[in-house]
């Protein structure tokens, strides 16, 4: 049997650490994530994964051995966090913060609800094909997060649901009663008394008018 791998004792390791502020992540772990992968791709190579997300926080830890990239590094993390509350929102992130679904994204991205803050084109790892995707302004991801609006724009897709799922069936029974050679009048084809609301007194007002 293989001997287990001795663990790596990083106690004597250097070691920094920054505080990722909540207007930066907009209290979503996905946004937190991203942010350190946009990070550390502004890092050296052999460094990119030293710098990592524990509890809230970024933390750089490199040996001993190797304290001027230590030092290399600390600056470029320091200076990547300098506005990060104003990185743009990538589309998993926005998902996680609104807590919606790619469908809800795609629909009020198109319809405008959902205003786009530009675009980004990026090749993925192992990929030759770029692909190009919206971004999202924070501050105004955080404005409808604060104003809870994914709810009530919920209930007015529900209500267009509702209302095209009757013009539907509206459109169907016309459309059978039109094959069986049963077709209803049209609507402007309804006679005026059938069409006049059945107001009690209503005779009485049309005998003697408009009150003088």
């Amino acid at each position: 049997m293989p001997k287990p791998k001795a663990e790596m004792n990083t106690d004597n390791w250097l070691r920094q650490e920054w505080p990722l502020p909540s207007a930066a992540t907009l209290g979503s772990f996905v946004r937190a994530k991203g942010i350190v992968l946009e990070i550390r791709a502004r890092l050296p190579g052999p460094v990119k994964k030293s710098l990592d997300l524990e509890a809230g926080r970024l933390v750089l830890k490199l040996p001993p051995t190797a304290a001027a990239e230590f030092t290399a590094a600390s600056t470029i993390v320091a200076k990547a966090l300098e506005g990060i509350e104003s990185l743009p929102v990538i589309p998993r992130e926005i998902e996680d913060i609104l807590t919606i679904s790619t469908t809800e994204r795609h629909r009020w991205l198109k319809d405008g609800r959902l205003p786009s803050a530009g675009t980004r084109t990026v090749k993925l790892a192992g990929r030759a094909k770029k692909i190009t995707f919206h971004v999202f302004d924070p501050r105004k991801v955080e404005d409808i997060l604060d104003r809870d609006m994914v709810v009530n724009w919920r209930e007015e897709d529900a209500a267009t649901r509702a209302d095209n799922r009757r013009q539907a069936a509206w459109k169907a029974k016309v459309k059978r009663a039109q094959q069986s050679g049963t077709a209803a009048a049209p609507a402007q084809q309804i006679s005026t008394d059938e069409a006049r609301p059945q107001l009690i007194g209503w005779e009485e007002f049309e005998r003697d008018g408009p009150l003088r």
